[in-house]
């Protein structure tokens, strides 16, 4: 299963790559709207961390989504345990 993680804390992205290795997941993580989200790919799930993302690239995120129709968790905390959470509800 392939997980993308939008927003969430600079200095936690290994620890939300590590997470979603115990899952079997392959992750990919964008803390920061840089140039888009041109290189996505398909996803399974997208994780939308809402506290540390802009209104800009929330619309940009379930703009692609809706294009790709891919479930989306949002939760408004960048925790680890948020993260452990939403992995344990969809991937069952």
């Amino acid at each position: 299963m392939s997980v993308v993680i939008i927003g969430g804390n600079e200095c936690m992205v290994r620890k939300y790559m590590d997470i979603c290795n115990e899952y079997k997941c392959k992750a990919k993580v964008y803390p920061k709207m840089a140039r888009g989200l041109k290189n996505i790919g398909n996803p399974d799930l997208m994780v939308l961390f809402t506290n540390t993302v802009s209104h800009k690239m929330v619309r940009c995120v379930l703009s692609e989504a809706k294009n790709l129709d891919v479930k989306i968790a949002r939760c408004h905390s960048s925790s680890a345990s948020a993260l452990k959470n939403i992995l344990q509800e969809y991937i069952v």
